[in-house]
């Protein structure tokens, strides 16, 4: 076996992260201080949106955002089924409901197909979606331009779930722009593109929008008098206006963001030359590939493998061999309408063929910017042999 355990994501911390970390911690202000406020103006700059707000994870980023559309019981949010839970969950802690949307086998992503034949029928039905949400998986960002056409004939809002694209482009917008979108939800979680160990962001071009998310994100509160709702303006006063959450994230993790930052451009780039030599090595295998659409840059986030038809009925020894020789392959994802909470909602087997058979076929191996030669060597290496394997045994 070896020693080593590969995981498929992980971050690079440097010094100049470290230092820019302590630099917090020896100033006076952890938390509500000016460096998460650079950090939003940072982002904003680097994505070309008007508007950042920054949480203390993507999930309260959601949240929030599903929150500042007005998002309540009697609405209906659809997403993608192959994503993590929390692109469905902010829609269930809002009291709304949820519907799923089936990908295209071709790139993972909600099929426009699919949305646009489901959009027809919950019109005649009157249950159209107040808010999709769309998921860039893997950092591939989906047909913006032809959802935002979609929202407007059908009157919906759009959250982009862009937990892993930071870095990426569709057409020659940077993800996060909101160039077709309400709001963009980015996660800074440690294996993302950046990090700050824990956190999440928001882009939006609105200022009613953006506004409205950074009072939710801090107990709806509000010391701005020209937003008071009350005639007292006394220096001490400051008004809750919603029931809001605290969801802020800190300064001492944005002093990690913003470091992070910097390198933003050097980890998309390292990523991509990544992918091209797996594509490379891993061309000539019985194995498939989401690639990217025309005018999409992908962050790629993750690295996903497909194994051919033939092979699917392999997918538990696949998994478990590379496993055994510590290589830290994940399957992203088992599709959120299979898990037991929202099968409980009414959701079953075989409501979105797609999704199911890709969480059949499918999994991330070992991506990130500092991953050496040799490590990628071994990866490949042990996926042909495992065909090997196969092959003898057939």
């Amino acid at each position: 076996m070896d020693s080593q355990f590969l995981p498929y994501g992980k971050q690079d911390i440097n010094e100049d992260d470290i230092e820019n970390v302590v630099n917090v911690l020896k100033s006076d202000f952890l938390t509500q201080g000016p460096t998460h406020t650079k950090f939003e103006k940072e982002i904003a700059k680097k994505v070309n949106s008007k508007y950042c707000v920054s949480f203390n994870s993507a999930t309260s980023a959601l949240h929030i955002a599903c929150l500042s559309l007005g998002l309540g019981k009697s609405d209906i949010v659809w997403t993608s089924p192959i994503t993590f839970v929390a692109s469905a969950n902010c829609a269930r802690y809002c009291g709304a409901d949820v519907d799923f949307v089936d990908i295209d086998k071709e790139t993972g992503l909600m099929s426009i197909l699919c949305l646009e034949k489901k959009l027809v029928e919950a019109q005649k039905n009157r249950k159209l979606p107040k808010i999709v949400i769309p998921v860039h998986l893997a950092g591939v960002s989906c047909n913006m331009k032809k959802i935002h056409e979609l929202a407007k004939k059908y009157n919906f809002f759009i959250i982009e779930d862009a937990s892993h694209a930071l870095g990426g482009k569709y057409e020659e917008f940077s993800v996060g722009s909101c160039k077709y979108s309400d709001i963009t939800i980015f996660s800074l979680h440690p294996v993302k593109i950046i990090t700050s160990a824990e956190g999440g962001l928001a882009t939006a071009n609105s200022e009613f929008i953006a506004d409205k998310m950074r009072s939710l994100s801090s107990h709806g509160i509000t010391k701005d008098k020209k937003k008071f709702i009350g005639n007292s303006f006394e220096l001490w006063r400051y008004e809750q206006q919603d029931l809001g959450y605290n969801f802020r994230l800190n300064d001492v993790s944005a002093a990690l963001g913003l470091s992070q930052l910097k390198r933003l451009d050097k980890f998309i780039d390292k990523r991509n030359k990544i992918a091209k030599i797996y594509l490379n090595k891993l061309s000539k295998l019985p194995l498939k590939f989401l690639i990217p659409p025309d005018k999409v840059k992908s962050s790629y986030h993750l690295f996903i493998v497909q194994l051919e038809d033939e092979y699917i009925c392999h997918y538990e020894y696949f998994f478990n061999f590379l496993r055994s020789k510590n290589i830290g392959v994940q399957l992203h994802y088992l599709p959120v309408h299979l898990q037991p909470y929202y099968q409980k909602l009414g959701f079953k087997n075989e409501m979105f063929p797609e999704a199911e058979k890709y969480s059949k076929s499918s999994m991330s191996i070992p991506i990130f910017p500092y991953i050496q030669k040799e490590d990628i060597e071994r990866v490949v290496r042990n996926i042909e042999i495992l065909f090997e394997e196969i092959s003898k045994n057939k």
